[in-house]
């Protein structure tokens, strides 16, 4: 490791000698300035990696030093040092950005101690952490080949989610590639566990389901429903497990987590078909046959999500709850403006619906734009945009206004999607729908071992848009592409962020309540 330069500024620094040799034996290099002038000047022409620096100087305060070393360099780390433990200096040290901040007399150790806290941190993490990941590997390993039931796949799921974005803050291909592989592995396992499992489930007789997309408000949030308060409901759709953990502490600057949880979106996991499940309470083979007028399938023209509002009134009229709910679509950033203009009106209302729609659009358009293709070429930068775009979005803007009223919000999406690696050959007719992890059409031809087969869509619990319609499922990172321009396709669309098949990423999916703080 290269030499770290430290500056030390303090205008009694004759008297902190033995801590500058205690330092420089550790292999620091410190130099000693007794006031802010000369600190700020030595700034402008050398490169420091942290400062220490006294809050009480004559000339120019520690602060006020503070201020002017961040209009020079706004990433340069500042460990305040002070005899001062009044809690308004405190105050208006963290404001200020510093990085650490210690109480005098402080001791060689207690300086050692920050300085590898800032500088050596993101080794020491990674080294932990990689060393954890290998203690759990062998854990994760045993759960995978266990036969795990549905709640165990949703534990091993959030597990590799909790290690690929620890993975994250480490720089090790080799661990990273590790960690790829029981990943890949798991989707393989998930894959034939969905297989043998998913007709079961949507039985109207089956004994043990997992909570769906059908009987998400049902059984699980109905039961998180306040009746003292107002209660919101926020769809965003399309959010991965790990989109939502990554946007989770944004939402706890203002709200206070009481329950996260996960449910299994249902086949295909896209937005018509999970999100009207969701709404409706309903498979979307009862849909179609209680709203045939709304309901639309692949091949048919006109909107496949317009309806929502419509199902949900029903499912409450069902569930014999009460009918008053407000329904707000967010699709455009003309009504995401609108959303934010109206958000106290909500407060009106026992239940307020806001169905947000970024992700999927980012997901869509990540596909399309070679920019985004950049921005979000993988998990861990996916994840990072997602968390910059809520930080900075109206939706975020929208609830902290409304954080300081008491209100109740649950946390739910639709449906995940699954980064495709793996091009899997279809041959269909003209009427075989377009979607790249599930398709279905009359003459379907595939290799069985490739994908999930519905012959019969009832199995699915999906409409049959034609007499011989089958439905198939890509399985983990595949995607269904045609002979016809195969390899452009396979091309053009490796590596980008596709949903409507069956992984974890697409199937196993937040659901969370929040209350003001």
């Amino acid at each position: 490791m290269s030499q770290i330069n430290i500056l030390w500024v303090d205008d009694e620094i004759e008297s902190l000698k033995s801590q500058i040799i205690f330092l420089e034996s550790k292999g620091y290099k410190v130099s000693a300035l007794t006031n802010g002038y000369d600190a700020l000047e030595f700034l402008k022409e050398q490169v420091v990696d942290v400062v220490l620096l006294d809050e009480s100087m004559p000339g120019i305060t520690g602060l006020e030093t503070l201020g002017k070393i961040k209009e020079i360099d706004q990433q340069i780390p500042v460990v305040m040092i002070t005899k001062n433990e009044a809690e308004n200096v405190m105050d208006d040290a963290i404001g200020s950005q510093i990085t650490d901040y210690l109480i005098k007399p402080v001791n060689p150790n207690q300086v050692l101690l920050s300085l590898k806290k800032i500088i050596d941190n993101k080794r020491l993490v990674a080294e932990k952490t990689t060393s954890a990941y290998q203690q759990q590997f062998r854990t994760l390993f045993m759960a995978l080949n266990s036969n795990p039931d549905y709640n165990e796949w949703m534990d091993i799921y959030k597990k590799l989610v909790y290690w690929e974005m620890e993975m994250s803050k480490t720089d090790s291909p080799e661990m990273l590639e590790v960690f790829n592989t029981q990943k890949a592995e798991a989707n393989t396992e998930f894959a034939k566990y969905i297989s043998r499992h998913y007709a079961d489930w949507l039985h109207p007789k089956a004994q043990d389901a997992p909570i769906m997309s059908h009987t998400l408000f049902r059984d699980k949030i109905v039961p998180m429903l306040d009746p003292a308060v107002p209660n919101v409901f926020l769809l965003i759709d399309n959010l991965r497990y790990d989109q939502f953990k990554a946007i989770l502490p944004i939402f706890q600057e203002s709200f206070r987590l009481v329950e996260e949880d996960t449910f299994y979106s249902i086949l295909p996991t896209s937005t018509q078909y999970s999100r009207n499940a969701v709404f409706a309470g309903l498979l979307p083979i009862d849909i179609e046959q209680k709203f045939p007028q709304e309901w639309k399938n692949d091949d048919e023209e006109g909107g496949k999500n317009l309806y929502e509002e419509k199902f949900f009134a029903a499912q409450l009229q069902r569930l014999r709850m009460d009918s008053r709910f407000s329904y707000t679509k967010v699709v455009n950033h003309a009504d995401a403006q609108q959303m934010l203009s109206n958000i106290h009106n909500l407060l009106d209302y026992p239940l307020s619906i806001i169905v947000y729609n970024f992700v999927d659009m980012l997901s869509h358009a990540r596909t399309e734009m070679e920019v985004l293709k950049e921005l979000a070429g993988d998990e861990t930068s996916y994840r990072s945009i997602t968390a910059s775009w809520f930080e900075h979005s109206p939706l975020h803007q929208a609830l902290k206004k409304l954080s300081d009223k008491k209100i109740n919000l649950i946390l739910a999406t639709d449906h995940g999607s699954v980064r495709v690696k793996t091009p899997v050959k279809v041959i269909g007719d003209k009427q075989t729908t377009t979607n790249l992890r599930y398709k279905h059409g009359r003459n379907l031809n595939y290799d069985p071992k490739e994908v999930l087969a519905f012959r019969d869509p009832k199995d699915a619990g999906l409409p049959r848009p034609n007499v011989n319609s089958s439905y198939i499922f890509a399985r983990e990172d595949g995607y269904l592409c045609y002979p016809n321009n195969y390899n452009y396709f396979v091309n053009y669309y490796r590596n980008t962020f596709q949903h409507g098949g069956i992984s974890l990423e697409e199937m196993i999916v937040p659901v969370a309540r929040m209350v003001s703080k």
